[in-house]
């Protein structure tokens, strides 16, 4: 009995060309410009971020008979209700993120526009 070997990413040929071009590119400015150009670098993540309501102190408080039981607190648990976050960031920290409108899908239209809200916040700068 043979048991699959588990790899991150089964890639083509033509992927595995790609990879190694946009290194070579690295590698190539690196010599031609220092490693400063790295700097300019802004790369981005989604993630689906849950939503919380999380109890205060003060609403948890309950009045408890002399003697009597503390009350217990449940933990939070995550809510159904969850919302995609885009977010973007370079070698110092976040430069923009937007979250997603509810029943938004997002298709390469929908990327566009954040990825056009993206360059007028980096041109500010």
């Amino acid at each position: 009995m043979l048991c699959a070997k588990l790899v991150p990413k089964v890639l083509t040929a033509e992927q595995k060309e790609l990879r190694r071009s946009i290194c070579e590119d690295f590698l190539e400015r690196i010599q031609s410009e220092g490693r400063d150009w790295m700097n300019s670098i802004i790369t981005a993540n989604e993630s689906w971020v849950y939503q919380y309501d999380p109890e205060t102190r003060r609403q948890s408080k309950q009045w408890v008979d002399k003697g009597g039981e503390r009350p217990t607190k449940a933990r939070m648990s995550r809510s159904q209700i969850k919302t995609m976050l885009i977010c973007f960031f370079d070698k110092t920290g976040i430069v923009h993120r937007e979250f997603v409108p509810q029943g938004q899908t997002v298709t390469s239209v929908f990327y566009i526009e954040v990825l056009k809200r993206l360059c007028q916040r980096v041109s500010r700068y």
